[in-house]
């Protein structure tokens, strides 16, 4: 017989992975906004939302700390703890990606993406918030299963882990399609150099909440 997650523990790890993942899902308006201010110009506010991502960070790694630290050596569970922190790792790092989009984007302050690319940047970003909030949904009903076993909600997880390879591959495409256009501009090199590295950068916003399906499909595989 399965014991239940949940009593394997005085505080759940996935009470902890809720808060991590709320965190992480905030990030994304803030994200939008930020690019929105940069790319298209529409806000002279980068630099402060800059600074708010920056501090979720480093809230989300005082969470990722606290649950690394009170999970007891020697204790039993019915998932792999490596499996749980590679899922806390990935889940960590889209919030990573988004601070060094940022960081990217700050180090040419003065130097606007080509008017051509604009919208597609913004398409690109509104793809890669999608895996974001489909993430945090996950944790919430990964919590539900782990706390009951029951075979209908496992199906619950799984769709959401197909939605997010699906909204991963579609993030892709718009990536491809940007770095496309960007080597075929007529603009200087340095330009070309900073679109791809961006849309690189943003894509993988998108490749790492697949990676933490991925890790989920693990945890909740039979």
């Amino acid at each position: 017989m399965r014991i239940p997650f949940i009593s394997m523990f005085v505080t759940s790890p996935f009470e902890g992975l809720q808060e991590h993942a709320e965190i992480v899902k905030d990030c994304a308006g803030v994200f939008q906004h930020a690019v929105e201010c940069s790319v298209l110009r529409k806000c002279s506010r980068f630099d402060e939302l800059r600074q708010e991502i920056i501090q979720m960070e480093r809230k989300a790694d005082a969470v990722k700390r606290r649950i690394r630290g009170h999970i007891p050596k020697g204790t039993l569970m019915p998932v792999d703890k490596f499996q749980l922190f590679r899922f806390l790792r990935e889940q960590d790092s889209v919030l990573d990606a988004v601070e060094d989009a940022l960081d990217w984007l700050s180090f040419r302050p003065d130097s606007a993406i080509p008017e051509e690319l604009q919208t597609d940047f913004s398409a690109f970003v509104d793809v890669v918030v999608d895996p974001i909030d489909q993430m945090s949904k996950m944790v919430t009903e990964a919590r539900k299963y782990f706390n009951n076993y029951s075979e209908a909600q496992r199906v619950v997880v799984k769709e959401i882990i197909r939605t997010l390879r699906h909204q991963e591959r579609e993030a892709d495409r718009v990536e491809d399609t940007i770095k496309k256009k960007a080597f075929n501009m007529d603009v200087d090199p340095v330009t070309v150099f900073h679109i791809v590295r961006l849309a690189e950068t943003i894509g993988s916003i998108a490749d790492h909440a697949e990676n933490a399906g991925d890790m989920m499909r693990a945890m909740v595989a039979k």
